[in-house]
């Protein structure tokens, strides 16, 4: 195991590095182009469906302690986040930018188009990746035929909440940390995120990301597409915009209807 181990961590390590590379040469190549911001959305999304590929086959055939699984999980999302530049990764976040007037319509269904397409190429590398046989537990892998069960292992409805939960929980701590130094916020996310990895991991895999989802999720049998698509796409869909609308509309309402403290009357004694 601890050999799979290492040999999935330099795999790792070569795909956030070569992903970088990319991204920085098509920076520099389509310098002034609107078209770099949508090469850097293919490739970082890419980069997070190949990586999360490789953690989920450590999990479910390498058989790693949940500890280590965890580790590498709140490790891979500071990388991610400190490496994307400027990419979104995820069709639920790149919704709020445009509900928040950050890009327009068109850029978000643009980087959605982005990450749904880097989704499918990795969901088709990958397969080719572990066919060359790095490791052992690539070598079952592909022995077993590269198959996968569907990590859904609750009620579609109790599902579809854990997804909206996850969602909801990653959402607002992506908002309420954008003042917050880059360098400094990228680690409080990655550790909403590892803790819901661990509170809904066990029932859903805890995806919260559409595209991601239909990378690593939707190829496992047990689930139909229909049911995958209430799961990972609208449970998460709909954490998010909860999140927004809780904290840009709700809450500043409540503010405002609040009564103002009344505070008692000093009374002044009579001589």
């Amino acid at each position: 195991m601890t050999a799979d181990v290492a040999v999935s961590l330099s795999l790792l390590a070569g795909i956030v590095g070569l992903s970088d590379a990319t991204r920085r040469v098509l920076t520099k190549t389509l310098a002034g182009s609107r078209l770099s911001v949508y090469a850097v959305e293919l490739v970082s999304t890419f980069q997070l469906c190949c990586c999360t590929h490789e953690l989920k086959l450590l999990s479910e055939v390498g058989g790693i302690e949940p500890r280590l699984a965890l580790t590498l999980t709140y490790l891979a999302s500071v990388v991610h986040g400190l490496t994307f530049s400027g990419a979104i990764g995820n069709p639920s976040g790149a919704l709020e930018h445009a509900y928040h007037a950050r890009i327009s319509g068109g850029c978000a269904l643009r980087r959605i188009a982005c990450q749904f397409a880097a989704a499918a190429a990795a969901r088709a590398a990958v397969p080719v990746i572990w066919g060359i046989g790095l490791s052992g537990m690539h070598v079952r892998h592909k022995l077993l035929g590269y198959q996968c069960i569907s990590p859904i292992h609750a009620p579609l409805p109790k599902a579809a909440a854990v997804e909206f939960a996850c969602a909801f929980a990653v959402q607002t701590a992506i908002t309420h940390t954008r003042s917050v130094e880059e360098k400094y916020r990228v680690h409080a996310v990655a550790a909403v995120i590892a803790t819901v990895v661990y509170a809904g991991g066990s029932m859903t895999g805890a995806v919260f990301n559409p595209a991601l989802a239909f990378s690593t999720q939707f190829p496992c049998s047990g689930n139909s597409f229909l049911e995958y698509c209430l799961v990972y796409w609208l449970g998460p869909l709909l954490g998010m915009m909860s999140s927004v609308l809780l904290f840009d509309k709700l809450v500043p309402l409540l503010s405002r209807k609040s009564p103002p403290l009344h505070l008692p009357l000093e009374t002044k004694k009579r001589t």
